[in-house]
Formats: structure tokens, C-alpha cells, sequence
């Protein structure tokens, strides 16, 4: 019983470890911060759609995809360029899953409305990293006009 309590306590007290640099999650959720700030404009709807993508996609509670995303933050803040991201992707996943980011992504910048030419840049520079046909790309773009009724 007491070395159950000093494991209780001890994981109180221990932080959950960080996602790792080749966690294919935080990859994609750092691409997704990316487009997001790649206008200087932030909206909620944004935001709110950052975290319903996170959750959905990758099977998390609430807690648990505020905390991919602040790691996201974080990497998106400190990366260079977008080949660290694209890099682990292309390598962690097949032809369909480079294509659901590439889907996450066109979601997210219609989630406000308006698509900046930033952000068409930007999905245009991933999916090229990530091998995802030009074809493929303006599907998934039209799919996501549509939902949003654009």
C-alpha cells in the first residue's frame, strides 16, 4: 500500500515526458501551428479548429492535445525550416497519410474563411516535401472550400 502511494505521488510529480522530435504527431501538429501564424493573424475559429483537428486526428483528450500543441509551438518557434517537419512524415508515413496532413492543413486555413496567399504557399511547400501530387493537393483544397462553403 505505502509503494503504491510514493508511485501515486511520484508520478504527481513527474512531468510527462515531452513528444519526441520524431514523433510523427508532433510533426504534423507543429505544420498545422505554422500555417496558422503563417498570416500574423490568429482567429479563433482557427484555434478552434487547430484543436479539433489534433483531437480527432490522433485520438486525444483534451489535456493531451493542448500539450502536443504547446509542444508544436515550441517546435514550430525553434525550427529553421519546414524540411525538419517534413522529413519525419515522408519517412513515418505512407502515401495516404501525407495526404490526410496535407488535408488537416487546407482545413485549417479555410477554418477563417479567407486564404492568404501565405498559407496556399505554404501547403503548396509541404505537399511538395511530402510527395503528395499537385492534382491531390487542389482536390483536398476544393474539399475544404466546400465545407466551409467558399
Amino acid at each position: 500500500m505505502l509503494n503504491a502511494l510514493r508511485r501515486f505521488i511520484s508520478d504527481m510529480a513527474t512531468p510527462d515526458p515531452p513528444p519526441r522530435s520524431d514523433d510523427e504527431r508532433l510533426a504534423a501538429a507543429a505544420l498545422l501551428v505554422h500555417i496558422m501564424n503563417v498570416d500574423g493573424v490568429v482567429s479563433r475559429e482557427e484555434c478552434r479548429k487547430l484543436s479539433e483537428l489534433v483531437k480527432d486526428r490522433f485520438l486525444l483528450d483534451k489535456e493531451e492535445a493542448d500539450k502536443l500543441i504547446d509542444a508544436a509551438t515550441v517546435a514550430d518557434r525553434d525550427a529553421v525550416d519546414l524540411y525538419g517537419f517534413t522529413s519525419v512524415l515522408k519517412a513515418k508515413l505512407d502515401d495516404a497519410g501525407r495526404g490526410r496532413v496535407i488535408e488537416m492543413m487546407w482545413e485549417l486555413v479555410y477554418a477563417d474563411g479567407e486564404v492568404h496567399e501565405f498559407e496556399e504557399n505554404v501547403v503548396w511547400r509541404v505537399a511538395e516535401l511530402l510527395g503528395v501530387p499537385a492534382r491531390d493537393r487542389v482536390r483536398m483544397k476544393q474539399l475544404a472550400r466546400g465545407r466551409v462553403g467558399n
